[in-house]
């Protein structure tokens, strides 16, 4: 179990088993902080009362090992672990209101044969665990549980149905019964006598209920913005290891490298993935960035073969179907960072809390407006009285001219249903999924239940915010971006998900994220004083791939394998002629979203490796 996981921790490895207790603590590890032995995982207090096995860093693990010195308590390294061991033998779970950075930890309290499993506040380290018939497991990957026999791998038909509406599982559900993801902010406890007790010390939507931050100018808002970035950024270069950072080009990297390299003497290391179809390529954006700042910039240009090569290796690095295209990008600039430090930045969470994707805007403003408004309710009213027939007819009349556009049919559906949902949530969830309820249903699978926000008392486009930000943040994006990271033995590092520049976030009024049609406005109003607006600004794009033309050109013969009559029909999980029809209608440029087949491809993929 320890072992499978030794790409993540090449650096050495380690083990403690109480035989008593039937309990075994093990780890790989990667040398950040403290490279020497005094290090060295699982580690113990002084007289081996407590034992921890831990993944991530707290970053202000000098200030709390202060503290805790002025206390009485000795050390004997320099390590973030010891101080995390030090401050549980001290203060308990109330360590945890202390710490600021990623973890995902195991404390083995000998004293109470208590067994304690936490995740840091946001969900940058994974942690799963597995409990059935008296076996509990835990890990940071699915893939080593596997290496246990008493392990069961029955698939949860539900979070099948998930995986194709989302792309992922949202926690806390995995693909397999009984094993289940820690959430963020939240610790486990498991007794002598076997209960599991969930608790949960930190949580976002409480901040954002209870937020009321008292009105200042813009400028001093921004401000006070910027000196807790510069805290939480230079936190983040904590480091005994040379620490890069991934630049796209947009909002968010460049004003985490701006600030950044404002305060370092030296160039700051900067990594870009580009592409050779324009309407995809972020490079050349990133290189002008660089140029500006002064960075030490790396650039490299992913091709279709390249990416195809990738594409095999996809289910060993995401061990749970994953159906984030631009896994491939970031497995690909990870790579390429490691040739040069051990350590990158990334610049996730900008958009889930300061109003980045546009259909924050669209959903959260234009279906309240009269027109929109008046066009949801006659859809509602009108749509579900015409037949099917009548309903693709009158589509196929006024959509004629773009029926061959890419994914056109689709994007239809979706409307359809966005105009017959009431809730403004529901309306961000049916956009951001590729299957719907009618999908679903026709590929013979049960339909998972929408979130209901009727009773939030959130603005819609903040509880927008704020599902994204329980979901798609840590088990889409964070997940891709740790798993393309530990198969290279590279640690990332998220400095806007500092949980002091999130909890300052959440008590923002919405006029300092979005005003006058323009998204990110603090952020953007604080780069300025950074890189001219001319060079920073440009159309959002996103970490994508040019999926279709790849998928015309060099995935059909993949579709062709896994997604064949014989297999589907022997598997028995899905309605082959529902998959034909989708097929066809992506050989022959129907309207198809490709996002549809590349799914299930992965899906497919997954099986065949972990089933």
């Amino acid at each position: 179990m320890r072992d499978v996981l030794q790409h993540g921790g090449p650096d050495g490895c380690g083990s403690y088993i109480s035989e008593s207790n039937g309990l075994a603590l093990s780890h790989r590890r990667l040398s950040i902080i403290e490279l020497s032995a005094l290090g060295h995982q699982p580690m113990a207090n002084d007289d081996e009362s407590i034992w921890i096995t831990y993944n991530g860093e707290i970053y202000n693990f000098a200030e709390i090992k202060d503290e805790l010195r002025q206390a009485g308590v000795c050390f004997r390294g320099n390590s973030d672990t010891e101080v995390l061991l030090k401050a549980y033998e001290k203060w308990g779970m109330e360590a945890l209101q202390k710490f600021r950075g990623m973890w995902a930890f195991a404390i083995w309290d000998v004293r109470s044969e208590l067994l304690i499993l936490c995740r840091d506040r946001i969900g940058v380290k994974p942690l799963y665990w597995y409990w059935e018939n008296g076996l509990f497991l835990f890990a940071s990957e699915l893939k080593a549980f596997h290496q246990h026999p008493g392990f069961r791998r029955n698939l949860d038909l539900k979070s099948v149905a998930d995986y194709l509406r989302y792309g992922y599982i949202p926690a806390p559900a995995t693909i397999f019964q009984n094993t289940y993801k820690l959430e963020p902010g939240m610790y486990l406890k498991l007794d002598r006598s076997g209960n599991i007790h969930k608790s949960r010390y930190w949580s976002i939507e409480t901040i954002y209920l209870g937020s009321d931050r008292p009105e200042g100018t813009d400028q001093e808002v921004e401000l006070e913005l910027e000196k807790l970035f510069k805290e939480a950024f230079t936190l983040r270069l904590v480091s005994d290891v040379p620490v890069g950072m991934f630049l796209s080009g947009g909002i968010d990297s460049t004003l985490v490298t701006a600030l950044l390299q404002k305060e370092s003497r030296d160039p700051i290391r900067t990594f870009t993935i580009g592409f050779h179809e324009g309407a995809f390529n972020e490079a050349h954006h990133a290189k002008k960035i660089a140029s500006w700042l002064g960075t030490e910039h790396t650039e490299y240009y992913c091709t279709v073969k390249e990416a195809l090569e990738i594409i095999p290796t996809l289910p060993e690095i995401y061990d749970e179907p994953f159906a984030d295209a631009s896994a491939i990008p970031t497995y690909l600039v990870s790579r390429l960072a490691r040739n040069q430090v051990k350590v990158c930045l990334s610049a996730d969470g900008g958009d889930e809390f300061f109003c980045g994707y546009p259909k924050y805007r669209l959903l959260g403003r234009r279906l309240r407006e009269s027109r929109y408004a008046l066009l949801a309710r006659a859809a509602r009213l009108v749509l579900p009285l015409l037949s099917p027939e009548a309903v693709d007819a009158a589509y196929r009349k006024i959509a004629a001219p773009f029926w061959r556009a890419n994914g056109f049919k689709d994007r239809y559906k979706k409307l359809r249903a966005i105009l017959n949902s009431g809730s403004v949530l529901a309306q961000s969830v049916i956009a951001s999924s590729f299957f719907l309820d009618e999908d679903l249903r026709m590929m013979g699978l049960e339909t998972p239940e929408w979130p209901d926000p009727e009773e939030s008392p959130l603005d819609p486009v903040t509880a927008m915010m704020l599902y994204d930000a329980q979901t798609y943040l840590p088990d889409d994006i964070l997940v891709k971006v740790d798993r393309a990271g530990m198969a290279v033995a590279l640690e990332n590092r998220e400095p806007l998900l500092d949980h002091r520049v999130l909890e300052f976030a959440a008590s923002l009024p919405l006029r300092h994220k979005i005003r006058n049609g323009t998204s990110k406005y603090i952020l953007k109003s604080i780069l300025y004083r950074y890189v001219p607006q001319e060079l920073a600004e440009r159309p959002k794009q996103g970490f994508g791939i040019p999926m279709y033309d790849w998928f015309r050109r060099g995935l059909k013969p993949l579709y062709d394998h896994y997604l064949s009559e014989e297999r589907i029909r022997s598997e028995g999980l899905f309605c082959w002629e529902t998959l034909k029809r989708m097929h066809d209608d992506f050989d022959q440029d129907r309207g198809l979203n490709h996002h549809k087949l590349w799914s299930l491809l992965m899906f497919e993929m997954w099986r065949e490796k972990w089933m």
